[in-house]
């Protein structure tokens, strides 16, 4: 991927492509599908500032599996590969992962 480099309290985003099944077997076909509100934090920015100027250092980081709102971000193609930017604060939570894997174990 080229370089980018979200600024400010921006985060660059990769969808996580969802099942094509239904836990039944049923295969969902493409006009179907829901684009997913799960994603890997690809890049962030540098952080937020305070009106005093502070630095707020972004909750997320590269490859931080993510929760983000329905119709949060700006879509855009990076090198042939689709993406979305957003504001930090539109996304709603981090997956921990290694506790949905333990539980799965």
């Amino acid at each position: 991927m080229a370089s980018f480099k979200p600024l400010h309290d921006r985060v660059l985003v990769r969808r996580v492509q969802s099942e094509e099944k239904t836990k039944g077997g049923l295969i969902i076909p493409d006009t179907a599908k829901e684009k997913p509100a799960e994603g890997e934090v690809v890049a962030t920015g540098e952080g937020a500032r305070k009106d005093s100027g502070e630095l707020i250092a972004p909750s997320v980081k590269a490859g931080d599996r993510i929760l983000f709102g329905k119709w949060s971000g700006t879509e855009v193609t990076l090198d042939g590969q689709e993406y979305l930017i957003m504001k930090e604060s539109d996304i709603l939570g981090i997956i921990d992962q290694s506790a949905s894997q333990a539980a799965a174990a």
